[in-house]
């Protein structure tokens, strides 16, 4: 199939299930990825297929770099240890244990290996995109886990493959390889955010700024790739500490700009991905003999379970072990809940990562023999894909009822505490921004109205109607033009109180990231009204 058509054709899929999805309450991703299996079964597309550069190098940097924008890092900190276990340790247990099952039912240990390293890992856009009924709280935790838990699960691919290949690997090795993929990763994607932080911030055009913002992931990616770090871990780390900045280096039109083309843009590219994944299974069981494409189901089934246990085992093991090391009373309470785990555990969704994995198997080993078992982890990978996304997807909600989670209330307490400290630091601010641009009454009770949500009544009460203490005599009555301008002026000053005060409420981690962007992105659009238009006019 030519590339124009294949372009067509997902982009018509992704839109036919995007409006099907809602209608029949199924989540998106779910239907394109069944479209995907039935397009796979028509002749005329078995011969597309979806190279693992192409996933790594195109879809991963844009997906994986929205994702950690749009993330809690005050999330990651209050749950780091919880999210340092599950990126690391739960990795290499999943991957081993999958590949004890896969070597018993047939595959070399060398191949069993490489296919648990594959599968380990849940992906952060299928979470992204399947996991958003859980709590808020359990739902960052679980992304948080799937943007950072790649590294480990390629340093297990690579020594997997290497040992296949003929390579020797002493336990010093291994630590230097997973030393490297983490802290270069890490390494990598603060270089490349502090690179744009001193590129952005001296550009005040909207579209240069969201130029550089689209570079930095694949810039991440290259340079922790160049020096064999992990390349997925770059991408986060740049992503966070940009995230954590993007209010100093950046204006409010470039973060509107943001926030419109970037869901877009990853919207396409989820459904894409998605459906891609689809495609791939009728093309890969093509290959397959028939006596063996029952078995290879059987270890798929196999697989996925031995998944789901081991998630859940080993976060019970972690609980247990961790109270005992806690003396902290107080600390004991933060602790999951049983039916919160068995949620956990039936959340680990895996996607486009695990399937890159698996395509980028080489054809061969040293000896030019073909590499034992390569399109038996292809299909088991994509197996163990179809049944966590089709299987587990749809039975999340039925789970997270029955888990029956208390109401979380938290991001509207942050929401109306920082609407609350946003209203005063304007209250604050106002008598000096009113003489300072010479404000008449009517526009400074209409300031009063806008920013602080009360009437000029209450403002005077407060802070006196002598003109000469607010707006000072004006010598000659000003013009609408010269009155728009300074209420303009004035507007623009009491938002910058406000994102100040914004800030410093992040910073301390009082609200979350979320919030504040929420709240950001209402400054941004009164900023904008200010600035491109008559302030008057609502």
């Amino acid at each position: 199939m030519e590339g124009l058509e294949l372009v067509v054709l997902l982009g018509a899929t992704i839109l036919i299930g995007a409006l099907v999805a809602p209608r029949i309450r199924v989540a998106t991703p779910l239907l394109l990825v069944v479209f995907g299996l039935l397009l796979g079964c028509i002749p005329a597309l078995g011969a597309v297929e979806l190279p693992p550069e192409t996933v790594l190098l195109l879809f991963l940097p844009v997906l994986l770099f929205w994702e950690s924008l749009t993330s809690s890092l005050r999330s990651i900190r209050r749950d780091f240890r919880g999210v340092a276990l599950m990126s690391t340790l739960l990795v290499v247990a999943s991957a081993f244990a999958v590949a004890g099952v896969a070597h018993l039912m047939g595959l070399a240990w060398g191949a069993a290996l490489i296919l648990g390293a594959a599968v380990a890992p849940p992906d952060a856009t299928a979470v992204s995109a399947l996991g958003r009924m859980l709590p808020r709280r359990n739902f960052m935790l679980l992304k948080a886990e799937s943007l950072t838990n790649d590294g480990t699960a390629l340093v297990i691919y690579s020594i997997a493959v290497g040992t296949a290949v003929g390579g020797n690997y002493t336990p010093l090795n291994i630590t230097g390889l997973v030393l490297l993929s983490y802290l270069g990763g890490i390494a990598a994607g603060a270089a490349v955010a502090g690179i744009a932080f001193v590129v952005m911030r001296r550009i005040r055009d909207a579209l240069l700024i969201n130029v550089c913002l689209l570079l930095a992931p694949f810039a991440a990616f290259l340079l922790a790739e160049s020096v064999g770090a992990s390349g997925v871990l770059a991408v986060v780390v740049a992503g966070l500490i940009i995230s954590f900045s993007v209010a100093r280096i950046s204006t409010a039109g470039s973060r509107r700009q943001t926030e419109a083309a970037w869901p877009l843009g990853t919207f396409l590219l989820n459904g894409a991905l998605f459906v891609l994944i689809g495609l791939q299974v009728p093309h890969l069981l093509a290959e397959i003999s028939a006596d063996r494409i029952g078995w290879l189901v059987l270890m798929s089934v196999a697989a996925w379970l031995v998944l789901i246990a081991v998630r859940f085992l080993f976060q019970n093991a972690a609980i247990a072990g961790i109270r005992l090391l806690e003396w902290r009373s107080s600390r004991r309470t933060n602790f999951i809940s049983y039916r919160a785990r068995i949620v956990s555990a039936f959340s680990g969704f895996r996607g486009a990562v695990s399937l890159a994995i698996a395509l980028s198997v080489p054809m061969t080993v040293a000896s030019g023999d073909p590499f034992p078992d390569r399109n038996d982890i292809i299909v088991v990978t994509a197996g163990v894909i179809i049944l966590t996304l089709l299987v587990q997807g749809p039975l999340l909600p039925a789970v997270v009822k029955w888990a029956r989670f208390p109401a979380d209330t938290s991001a509207g307490e942050e929401l109306r505490l920082a609407e609350h400290v946003l209203r005063h630091a304007a209250r604050d601010a106002l008598a000096d921004v009113v003489e300072e641009h010479h404000i008449d009454d009517a526009d400074r009770d209409r300031l009063a109205r806008d920013y602080i949500h009360d009437d000029g009544d209450q403002w005077t009460a407060l802070h006196g109607a002598d003109p000469e203490d607010t707006a000072g005599e004006l010598p000659v009555a000003p013009t609408r033009e010269d009155r728009t301008s300074r209420y303009a002026a004035a507007g623009l000053t009491l938002i910058d109180r406000q994102r100040e005060a914004l800030v410093r409420l992040r910073r301390e981690g009082t609200i979350d990231d979320t919030v504040s962007r929420t709240l950001q992105n209402r400054l941004d659009v009164e900023e904008i009204r200010l600035t491109s238009g008559d302030p008057h006019q609502s």
